[in-house]
């Protein structure tokens, strides 16, 4: 059995307004993921994902990836046991 767990992703670069976290919203339904992506006054996008640990990597891999609209300049992230269990994966 697979515990979920639930990675906290800090994404910076040029990554608002660019349709960044439409773009991770995407990716994480069709992972599979739960959770959110929110703009921060700072400039950066904050992504909440809980699900199995090999997926929330693999999202974290496209966060860091060619792919992504605007420009990913680093991604800092912290792991921790799963929340309050999200239903889908909204953009906030």
């Amino acid at each position: 059995m697979h515990e979920d767990v639930r990675v906290t992703a800090w994404v910076r670069g040029t990554v608002q307004r660019v349709g960044f976290r439409w773009w991770t919203r995407a990716r994480a339904l069709e992972i599979g993921l739960t959770g959110y992506a929110s703009n921060l006054d700072d400039g950066r996008v904050q992504v909440v994902a809980e699900g199995p640990h090999t997926d929330c990597e693999l999202l974290l891999a496209l966060l860091r990836g060619p792919g992504t609209p605007g420009r990913v300049t680093g991604v800092t992230e912290i792991w921790s046991a799963t929340g309050e269990g999200y239903d889908s994966f909204a953009i906030r």
